[in-house]
């Protein structure tokens, strides 16, 4: 029997995400390599990966109207999920009983952080509560960076944010500061590593979020290397097409539609002169044949 309504073992979480080939961590989400992860979080805008997921038809991956404890930054990093409904008192008490009976240790709030790994972003909905809202403050900020050196999702307001802001490197994306504590009083953790509905968007485990400013984009794992890939590129052709423009080799209309061949051309030859250029011809012909999603 199952601590939480929405757990899923590793097999199920495999059946839900069936595109992803590669390799898995234990409980069951996909293990999008390091080098894709710093490809998106150097190259890769919210605009473009925004495009690519549109382009295969998950258009429904962005969120918007956060904000951040480390404006400026950009957090990158694979999801755990952590679902909470609105408190069942006899639901929370079976569940926390059973929690703790197999060895979960403390509030229900913090079994999902246990779980997390390197580079994980804890990606947690409250449904956007701001009035008992927060299940996040300080002590708690505090053991997700120590597992994960990363970040949080959070939809819903956090507490504590002058010791939040004080966690060197952790930037967390929530809804808004309140003192109020969600937990026990008004939600139950519903879920860990199951699909989960964040306001529009359904976020999987294993999806790639990529956050700045005030919003996020969660990246379906199989889109990964293309996103990373292709925005390599793309930050590349930007760079030619300011400076061909700049030179008034071509017109903004030119630059600015499909390339003719001579453009292109020139644009090869124009990566010759660059330095360590971080793809190779051949990745350069994926993206534009599209081959990469």
């Amino acid at each position: 029997m199952k601590i939480l309504p929405y757990d899923l073992t590793p097999d199920e979480l495999a059946f839900f995400t069936p595109k992803w080939t590669g390799e898995r961590f234990d409980d069951g989400r996909p293990r999008v390599p390091d080098e894709e992860l710093d490809g998106i979080a150097r190259y890769s805008s919210i605009t473009h990966a925004w495009g690519v997921c549109r382009e295969v038809g998950y258009t429904r991956q962005f969120l918007g109207g956060f904000q951040s404890t480390m404006p400026g930054q950009t957090m990158v990093g694979r999801v755990l999920t952590a679902l909470y409904l609105p408190l069942l008192p006899d639901t929370r008490e079976a569940m926390l009983n059973a929690g703790h009976a197999r060895g979960e240790i403390g509030d229900m709030i913090s079994w999902p952080i246990q779980r997390l790994t390197e580079r994980d972003v804890y990606v947690a909905d409250v449904f956007g509560k701001i009035d008992d809202g927060p299940i996040v403050g300080e002590r708690l900020s505090s053991a997700i960076y120590a597992r994960s050196h990363n970040g949080c999702v959070h939809n819903a307001s956090v507490r504590d944010i002058d010791g939040i802001i004080g966690i060197a490197g952790f930037n967390i994306f929530h809804r808004g500061v309140h003192p109020s504590h969600a937990s026990p009083h008004t939600i139950m953790l519903g879920g860990i590593n199951c699909p989960t509905r964040m306001e529009g968007v359904t976020v999987m485990p294993g999806d790639v979020a990529l956050a700045k400013g005030d919003c996020v984009i969660f990246i379906p794992p199989h889109l990964a290397r293309g996103c990373a890939l292709s925005g390599m590129v793309v930050t590349y052709r930007d760079r030619f097409a300011m400076e061909r423009c700049s030179q008034k080799v071509y017109t903004s209309g030119e630059i600015d539609a499909a390339w003719r061949e001579d453009i292109e051309t020139d644009f090869v030859r124009w990566l010759d002169d660059q330095p360590d250029v971080p793809f190779t011809m051949e990745q350069l012909e994926l993206t534009r044949s599209r081959r990469l999603w």
